[in-house]
């Protein structure tokens, strides 16, 4: 009796800090890649599972409509996308490159802004309310306009983890000594001059962003939210973020720190129940025998029908020369050449084929899902990577031990064969494999309820004041201890001045008392 009394008053004491209202939530995940919004679209709905009314503007809406979830459909950031990820093979220096991707984020931004629904439902002030602005943090500062425009905290999420421009929101640090930046394929464990070109491109990054794109981000903010513009600057938004949640862990990845308000959550998109495959895909990896399945995938944004013939027919001669079957995501219906051996489709279920026990490899592009994918269900992979931080992700799997990869532009068949055998035959990439999902598993508790659980603790603490940290309010100067050094060194250079200042007086003291003293000798 006594224990239930206790019970009773604890509950009522902690019931306030527990309940939570329903709350009205704005998403913005705009990019036309559907990796981005795959990685996001489970932690939405379960969002809206749980009573809150959710308003997604992306450019993927949902073909059944989904009790508490509202799609603000996007479709014109798919203008020229295709065009753009081809350019993105294109030579081109490090300023150049940065100023590609910019732009292309500035025109993302800027379409969302003239989107017909979002300026007649959200940009109109005192026309609707929401509690809580979610974004996926990606160089679209002018989006956190809206935690202005609407007085709500807001979240970030990043799909690929952290760099500098993801440590802004929420004034962590990142090391130069043994944090990469994503595009240079670095790991933590970096030589000389790893760490030199580490320095160099992360400035070329910051400076390209800072003086050529963030006033095109400030502009489109003052141009489409006067009023939030009017009350704080956008530099004061892009340092005032309550949460970010990042698709990474250490188990992933390695070590890192974070401030306490942003929370790994990679992962976010797995479902830890399976689903059962489709038949004609289940009858063909249930025939494979002993020998297996391998999947090969090159993701959303690289098509295999776009690659070269060449390349193609090198991939097709090394799948008929293998016991395995191959299950290959391709674009189109017909593949001429295709072996018996090669069932190719528009679309798989990934992360259910990557669950099965007869998929024994995984050729990849080396997306960050996909990596999580496959170190979720215990797989080794062979990456094929082409851009940004892919290079990264299939080093990290290389230098794991669970993993090998080959540049897709140099690929021969005698190479290709070669790896996908020692990935199959020697057993250690499947063993490191499975101990990487092992650990990676081992949490209390699943991504997803994570990311539920961090975002209504957000909504019950009016956005989490208590966990930032000073260095959100600090400018570049201050945070890095620049006028400190400076000062430091400005006082060690005045010292050393004073010292051959006095130096040389004493010198010509010296000089003149001597040159005194022998002529007053001479006299003499």
């Amino acid at each position: 009796m006594l224990a239930l009394r206790q019970a009773l008053i604890s509950l009522l004491v902690l019931w306030p800090i527990y309940s939570l209202e329903a709350a009205r939530i704005l998403a913005i995940f705009p990019f036309p890649g559907p990796s981005q919004y795959i990685n996001v679209v489970p932690y939405l709905k379960a969002l809206a599972a749980r009573g809150h009314e959710v308003t997604s503007i992306n450019a993927f809406p949902q073909k059944k409509p989904l009790h508490n979830f509202r799609d603000i459909p996007v479709l014109e950031v798919f203008n020229n996308y295709d065009d753009i990820i081809t350019d993105l093979g294109d030579p081109m220096n490090l300023w150049e490159e940065n100023d590609f991707i910019n732009k292309f984020f500035v025109d993302i931004t800027r379409a969302v802004f003239l989107n017909k629904e979002v300026q007649e439902t959200l940009l109109p002030p005192g026309k609707d309310h929401y509690d809580l602005i979610i974004v996926e943090a990606l160089r679209s500062d002018a989006y956190y306009g809206f935690a202005a425009h609407f007085n709500a905290p807001i979240i970030g999420v990043s799909t690929f983890g952290a760099d500098w421009n993801i440590d802004e929101l929420v004034g962590n640090t990142s090391p130069f000594s043994y944090i990469p930046l994503q595009t240079t394929g670095f790991t933590d464990r970096m030589t000389f001059r790893q760490r030199l070109t580490n320095i160099v491109d992360t400035a070329i990054a910051w400076l390209n962003y800072n003086l050529v794109h963030m006033p095109k981000q400030v502009e489109i903010y003052e141009k489409y939210l006067p009023d939030a513009a009017a009350r704080v600057p956008l530099n004061e938004l892009n340092r005032n973020f309550s949460l970010v949640l990042l698709n990474q862990h250490f188990s992933l990845s390695f070590p890192r720190p974070y401030v306490p308000n942003m929370i790994e959550v990679g992962g976010l998109h797995i479902s830890h129940k399976p689903a059962p495959l489709p038949k004609d895909i289940d009858e063909f990896i249930q025939g494979s025998g002993e020998a297996g399945v391998i999947y090969f995938s090159l993701g959303s944004n690289v098509k295999s029908k776009d690659l070269p013939a060449e390349t193609r027919e090198t991939i097709l001669k090394t799948f008929s020369s293998l016991p395995q079957r191959v299950l290959w995501k391709f674009e189109v219906d017909q593949l001429p050449g295709k072996p018996s051996n090669v069932f190719i489709s528009k679309w798989f279920p990934q992360p259910d084929i990557l669950a099965h026990p007869k998929v024994k490899l995984f050729i990849t592009h080396g997306g960050l899902l996909s990596t999580i994918e496959s170190i979720h269900h215990g797989k080794p992979v062979l990456g094929l990577p082409f851009f940004y931080d892919q290079f990264l992700n299939v080093e990290r799997a290389r230098q794991a031990g669970f993993g090998l990869s080959l540049d897709h532009k140099s690929l021969t068949q005698q190479d290709f064969k070669h790896t996908i055998e020692r990935l199959l035959k020697e057993p250690q990439f499947a063993d490191k494999a499975r101990q990487m999902s092992t650990r990676y598993r081992d949490q209390p508790m699943s991504p997803q309820e994570t990311a539920v659980w961090w975002t209504e603790y957000v909504l019950r603490h009016k956005g989490a004041p208590h966990m930032r940290v000073a260095g959100q309010d600090l400018n570049f100067l201050v945070y890095h201890s620049i006028d400190v050094i400076a000062t430091l060194l400005g006082g060690a250079l005045l010292g050393l001045i004073l010292v051959v200042f006095v130096l040389w007086k004493l010198a010509r003291f010296c000089q003149g008392f001597g040159q005194s003293k022998t002529k007053k000798q001479k006299n003499q």
